[in-house]
């Protein structure tokens, strides 16, 4: 979808642009990214498998994506030099504050869940902890995943001055902990078209434990419903998939890449 999304957004701006998806091997990520720094291109995203081998790859890391131990989006800059950013966790912090306008300064005295323990659980703890500043973010995930996630969470946030104590949970429902969380966000593919069914990963969860202001976001957006969203539509709470997010991602990419105000309306209209 990113295609025409930015497509959409350079129309809008009545700029030149192109934007293409180039699919890449491990072992040519580094040769793409030698054709970036010598302007054979303007900027990259990066999606999986890649988000976090190219970090050994660029000049220079900023703290959004150093905290997140990851990389979505490559602005080259007029020498050549390249820095990796993260987009994912700032547009994720802008769609839960838009679901909750009301809630910021209870969440920095509240408890938020993340499912998952892949990329975007990264991105989630990294806005959470530093967006948003949530007091408490609990790490829910299979096996051990989640504990090594949250480990190795904790030493970026604290390079960061974050507070947010990091814990991490064994996977399925805690009515006693969900009934303390303000904020459920779903960061596995569960439930995506061509992955794994979503019923699984609604049920991990204590719905009706949840305080009635709590919100819910899942980063799936294709289907728009998965089982999660109507897990939380079925308890009343505030729930949002991921093509806000997305457009949200691409449009802080296309700040950095071109240093002006994105079309975030004509991104989102080209998704949805």
């Amino acid at each position: 979808k990113s295609p025409a999304m930015h497509r959409a957004a350079y129309r809008d701006a009545r700029l030149p642009h192109t934007y293409e998806a180039i699919r890449v091997t491990a072992a040519e990520l580094p040769g793409l990214i030698g054709e970036l720094r010598r302007g054979a291109f303007a900027g990259f995203n990066v999606t999986v498998p890649h988000k976090q081998r190219v970090l050994e790859l660029v000049d220079a890391v900023a703290p959004s994506a150093a905290t997140a131990g990851a990389a979505n989006t490559l602005v080259r800059d007029d020498a050549g030099r390249i820095t990796a950013h993260n987009t994912d966790a700032p547009a994720l912090a802008l769609e839960l504050g838009g679901l909750a306008p009301e809630a910021h300064h209870a969440w920095t005295h509240g408890r938020a869940l993340v499912l998952g323990a892949g990329g975007a659980a990264r991105s989630a703890v990294a806005a959470l902890a530093l967006d948003l500043r949530v007091e408490v973010v609990a790490v829910r995930a299979r096996g051990e995943r989640g504990a090594a996630l949250a480990e190795e969470m904790r030493a970026h946030l604290a390079a960061a001055g974050s507070t947010t104590s990091l814990v991490s949970e064994p996977w399925g429902p805690r009515p006693a902990d969900e009934a303390h969380t303000g904020i459920v966000v779903q960061c596995t593919s569960a439930g995506m078209q061509g992955a794994e069914p979503g019923e699984g990963v609604a049920a991990v969860v204590a719905w009706d434990a949840l305080p009635p202001r709590a919100v819910a976001l899942d980063v799936v957006y294709a289907p728009p419903e998965t089982p999660f969203l109507r897990a939380a539509a079925e308890q009343g709470i505030r729930s949002a998939n991921g093509i806000g997010m997305l457009a949200r991602q691409g449009a802080l990419a296309f700040e950095l890449w071109l240093g002006g105000p994105a079309p975030y309306n004509a991104m989102l209209t080209a998704l949805v």
